[in-house]
């Protein structure tokens, strides 16, 4: 198929357009965080580090970050785990109601946050007091990882399809056992696939606010939480600015290393 020139012009402009609206915002976010007047005045008037250093040394900041990163691995471990699981299990198998439990593991990325969040609220509170537990850090890590769940899921199941499992049953044809035959011929097929679920997994667990409002608790606070909380405090504006600007760094690398990892799959799978 083949465009006009004004035709290749305006997808040029249009995608321009819709890049400059999502990476702008987020570059003003930057920009922001080394603005030393307090008040964002426009133009900056310099560049300071200050606010920089008032974020690092911030406790609130500094102890939100690392209940992200906790809830973050602990999501990405049970999604990892769950994902890969069910993803072999319909890809690999035929049994009845192979379609159902694909949609039921899919659906949970499509539900609205506050669904999902009041959800796992009235369940918790119904399931957690007779087992002596409450609200906290375990029950922000079953949260995300319902979500969590699909990203690895999907990524896996896409890396089965286009791997045939006669490579599977060539092994066993030649004697390999079935531990022998996932070592040696199924985990290279498919690690950059987990992988890549894997990271893109915490990169979602660590940017999550909605569901973690409702499945924290009052003594559970991450990172977007904490960023949420203080943006009504006009005295911690540019602390805040900074450990948004931090936040999106952060989101970056798990995402980037996640879609590296998916052209290596693209390509052959080896990593």
């Amino acid at each position: 198929m083949r465009l006009s020139r004004t035709a290749r012009n305006l997808l040029r402009t249009a995608a321009a357009l819709g890049i400059a609206v999502i990476y702008l915002p987020l570059l003003l976010v930057l920009v922001n965080s080394l603005n030393p007047d307090r008040a964002f005045g426009w133009p900056p008037s310099g560049i300071t580090g200050r606010w920089w250093a008032d974020a690092w040394h911030s406790a609130g900041a500094r102890s939100a970050l690392w209940v992200s990163v906790r809830a973050g691995l602990g999501a990405t471990a049970v999604a990892l785990v769950l994902g890969t699981l069910v993803a072999f299990a319909v890809q690999r198998y035929a049994f009845f109601g192979r379609q159902t439990l694909s949609f039921v593991v899919v659906l949970p990325i499509a539900l609205p946050g506050v669904v999902t969040g009041i959800a796992l609220n009235s369940a918790f509170r119904s399931v957690l007091p007779p087992l002596g537990l409450g609200f906290g850090l375990l029950t922000v890590i079953i949260a995300h990882a319902t979500f969590c769940v699909v990203v690895v899921f999907n990524n896996v199941v896409a890396r089965l399809r286009r791997v045939s499992g006669s490579y599977e049953e060539a092994a066993m044809d030649l004697g390999a056992g079935p531990l022998q035959t996932f070592r040696d011929v199924t985990w290279p097929l498919v690690r950059s696939a987990v992988l890549a679920g894997g990271l893109l997994a915490f990169a979602l667990s660590f940017d999550e606010i909605v569901v973690t409002t409702f499945t924290a608790g009052a003594g559970v606070q991450t990172l977007p939480v904490w960023i949420f909380g203080n943006l009504a405090r006009p005295q911690q504006a540019p602390v805040v600015n900074v450990v948004a600007a931090v936040l999106v760094l952060l989101s970056v690398i798990p995402v980037y290393g996640a879609q590296r990892l998916s052209g290596d799959t693209a390509t052959g799978g080896r990593t």
